[in-house]
């Protein structure tokens, strides 16, 4: 008997994941993707290069707004839905399918690095039955988070649905030889690194890398274009920043030929890769997985806020010099068990949701109960709705909500902007700021 998997999806990132792991269901389900209509919605070149390699045609992605979404959940009655969704929209959409009679399992997830694992990622999910991670040690970070917040949702462990089924290490591959061949491309990210000035002055090393062999390609691999959203804003979109002649100028003037910037999938950029650069982009894990060498610049910090922190003992950090020099490295093996490798043969994110659907079967299962940020009700909740889908969501409510929200979260965030200054911050704080 065949079973029915929905995918909702909202951004580029998120529908790569969403379609990619729902590509790896076996063959008694039946699958199904749709975008919910937002701002930050992929562009149709976006949505090719995100289903490029899964199960679903870009033809195969429907949009849909919100308030089509229902009918739609009565029409196709799926048996699970995956929210492959930013956290924020978690919340909105989930008591949407939850209020279905025989409501479906509801799956959500990650699409990159979650280490640290943040308590308000848990929070935004705290309404879904099982939450997909990549590594034994999300697991465990994300499971502490729950048991501290009292959240009682199910983890799944799950390699990272668009890795390579069979890496192919090649330590033995000699860089420094020109013959060799390849580009060194770089993993461009919208958050890190953030400033301006660091912008450009990785962009100088990349040049100073493309200096040096004139003869190869250095590539600045880009999410999106001009015009096209991506899940997380870019302020200073490195493209556009190569273009600047005042950036040109800072750099020294003429840039090098072989310094070019490129979009589309990242699995094709592999194909043709000396090494990848990057700051923390998952990007890195593709490549470890094809057996492609890496460089994880370090000149702006480990820190959380780099979302760099799990490479610590991967062995992959390097500095400009490194760049400059093609220098990438394979990761230190008693860093992959625990982090993104661990091999599918640990996944059980599908025998968990055989057991919820099982349980779904003998007796209906309740949409748990939201627990966290209540405080405003029902107005709260039309902002948080307004919020994520902008003008796509066109109730009065929403509109409402805009007009008293915006100037009363002003005044709270910088109230508590003086609490954290005056004194130290608590969990329940956070939370209720997420």
């Amino acid at each position: 008997m065949s079973r029915r998997f929905l995918v909702v999806a909202d951004t580029d990132s998120y529908v790569k994941w969403g379609a990619a792991l729902a590509s790896r269901l076996p063959g008694d389900w039946t699958t199904e993707l749709v975008v919910l209509a937002n701002p930050a919605m992929p562009s149709a070149r976006q949505l090719r290069s995100a289903l490029a390699g899964s199960a679903f045609a870009p033809n195969d992605a429907r949009s849909l707004e919100l308030d089509e979404l229902e009918p739609h959940l009565a029409n196709s009655r799926p048996d699970a839905v995956l929210l492959s969704l930013r956290g924020p929209l978690v919340r909105v959409v989930a008591p949407i399918v939850g209020r279905r009679p025989q409501r479906p399992v509801l799956v959500s997830g990650f699409p990159g690095l979650t280490i640290p694992a943040e308590p308000k990622a848990i929070v935004y999910r705290e309404q879904v039955d099982l939450i997909v991670l990549h590594s034994h040690r999300e697991v465990r970070e994300f499971r502490a988070n729950a048991e501290q917040l009292g959240v009682p949702v199910e983890f799944g462990l799950s390699t990272l649905p668009f890795l390579p089924d069979a890496p192919a290490h090649d330590h033995a591959q000699d860089l420094a030889d020109p013959a060799t061949g390849g580009d060194l491309v770089f993993a461009a990210q919208a958050k890190v690194p953030t400033e301006r000035d660091q912008r450009v002055r990785l962009l100088g090393w990349l040049a100073d890398a493309a200096c040096r062999r004139p003869s190869r390609r250095v590539v600045v691999k880009v999410r999106a274009g001009r015009g096209e959203a991506q899940t997380h804003a870019e302020e200073f979109d490195f493209a556009e920043l190569l273009a600047d002649p005042a950036v040109r100028s800072e750099l020294g003037g003429t840039l090098p030929a072989n310094l070019v910037v490129e979009d589309g999938p990242m699995a094709g950029h592999l194909r043709t890769a000396a090494a990848i650069v990057t700051v923390s982009s998952t990007a890195v894990l593709e490549a470890i997985a094809a057996g492609v060498p890496a460089i994880l610049i370090d000149e702006f910090g480990v820190t959380p806020k780099l979302i760099n922190t799990v490479f610590e003992g991967s062995g992959l950090f390097g500095g400009a010099d490194d760049v400059a020099a093609w220098a990438a490295r394979h990761p230190a093996d008693d860093w992959l068990g625990d982090n993104y490798f661990h091999g599918r043969e640990h996944d059980d994110w599908l025998a968990q949701l055989d057991e919820l659907l099982a349980r779904r079967a003998a007796v209906p299962i309740p949409l748990p109960t939201r627990r966290y940020n209540l405080r405003g009700g029902a107005l709260r909740r039309a902002f948080e709705r307004k919020r994520m889908l902008g003008h796509h969501d066109r109730s009065a409510a929403g509109t409402l909500s805009m007009v008293v929200a915006v100037p009363a979260r002003w005044v709270v965030r910088r109230v508590r902007r003086a609490r954290r200054w005056l004194m130290p911050s608590t969990a329940s704080e956070f939370v209720e700021a997420a």
